[in-house]
């Protein structure tokens, strides 16, 4: 469009490079003000690639990812590698902004250039958040979102081109053919783990099927699901199955940790941060509680064992492919002498009964606020589901005709 400064500007720096991207005349350095003396000019950042960040204050996934993606930017920088990243701001007033990006070691895009970041959105097409493109030094998509990347790899990830990617992949691979209980353990060395009041020799758990729990103090789903857990583990004991957990602790301090294992029958790591990180990127952790289940061959089983215990209990167990199938070939069985329909005392409107081949999927039961998969009474209309043996106490309940 004739006369439009952003369209000159860009010509003037031939159309290519950041400067087709970036098109403001500066960028707002971390101290978080839009003054001229904390400005940070394109000359400072041309010829890098360049992380651009699209994220928000007020986004929990945000701001668990922002220390992440820091991590993996200062050591870049102490490299010497040529990586730079923008913030795009999502946030929707100044004040959200400002306090967002003074935790952030790199400069953001005005939070008043409206234009630039609409611009940015349509470009790159961001409709979810974190979001991180990078930028080849021409201006050309290297990746259109290494967000993932950068939490299963950190810094190895960059240049975070197809080929770099490709290796990681092929590494990990291998790493999961070659993978032992003693190798996952083997990180610090020490090659025990704690019990109450002993030390366990992780040699003592091969041959057994052992589920790694990422948890930690003070999380309010960790606190609930460790319940359930452990009333799982106390029954699988019980029967004399070959089954132990081992705590890996997420706690930021020491004092969590303790109080965590105080609550918990099992084994745990020794509180120390490095192999805990190691382990949650290793299993490409994202959130707590995760339980991944270790076969007795050392191999992993899967890291769904939370989800599996929500819907099996410790029916789930050994937690393989051929024990999942088998319970879900009992429920699909089961669900034939269940009515097609209903009304619940918790609902208003009739339910239906619904598989996962009939529109059925992952939810929370409106009944015992428990997870769901596949089989379910559903309200289509306003999306209320319960578990089928939450429909059992049913008013109302009748067969209809399928």
């Amino acid at each position: 469009m004739a006369g439009d400064p952003e369209v000159e500007e860009a010509a003037e720096w031939g159309g290519a490079g950041i400067r087709s991207v970036l098109t403001m005349g500066s960028l707002v350095s971390p101290s978080g003000h839009e003054v001229s003396s904390s400005q940070v000019h394109f000359p400072e950042i041309e010829g890098k690639i360049i992380g651009l960040y699209f994220a928000a204050n007020w986004y929990p996934k945000c701001e668990a990812f922002t220390p992440v993606l820091a991590a993996a930017y200062h050591q870049l920088k102490d490299r010497g590698d040529g990586f730079e990243v923008v913030l795009v701001s999502c946030d929707e007033d100044r004040p959200s902004f400002e306090r967002f990006h003074r935790t952030m070691p790199w400069p953001a895009v005005p939070f008043g250039d409206l234009r630039c970041k609409k611009r940015l959105s349509e470009r790159f097409q961001v409709e979810g958040i974190p979001r991180l493109v990078v930028l080849a030094p021409d201006g050309e998509v290297v990746h259109p979102d290494a967000a993932d990347l950068v939490h299963r790899y950190g810094e190895r990830a960059f240049p975070f081109t197809a080929a770099r990617v490709a290796e990681l992949e092929a590494d990990d691979q291998r790493k999961y053919a070659s993978q032992t209980l003693e190798k996952l353990f083997s990180i610090d060395g020490r090659g025990y783990v704690n019990a109450k009041n002993e030390q366990v020799p992780i040699s003592s758990l091969v041959g057994k099927t052992v589920g790694l729990y990422f948890s930690a103090h003070r999380c309010a789903p960790c606190i609930k699901f460790t319940a359930k857990l452990a009333a799982i583990y106390s029954n699988l004991k019980g029967k004399a199955e070959d089954f132990e957990i081992v705590y890996i602790p997420m706690d930021k301090e020491e004092d969590g940790y303790l109080r965590s294992c105080s609550d918990m029958p099992w084994l745990a790591l020794p509180y120390d941060g490095a192999p805990s990180r190691v382990l949650a990127r290793y299993f490409d952790v994202r959130e707590i509680p995760t339980l991944v289940v270790i076969g007795p061959d050392g191999k992993t089983v899967t890291r769904d064992g939370r989800n599996l215990v929500n819907l099996f209990f410790d029916m789930a167990f050994p937690f393989t492919d051929a024990q999942i199938r088998l319970l879900q070939e009992m429920e699909n069985e089961e669900a034939k002498g269940y009515p097609q329909s209903l009304h619940h005392l918790g609902h208003r409107h009739k339910l239906s009964i619904v598989s996962e081949k009939s529109g059925g999927g992952p939810y929370i039961c409106c009944e015992c606020d428990e997870q769901g998969l596949g089989w379910a009474y559903q309200c289509i209309a306003c999306g209320y589901e319960i578990h089928l043996r939450c429909g059992r106490n049913a008013e109302g309940g009748s067969a209809g005709t399928g």
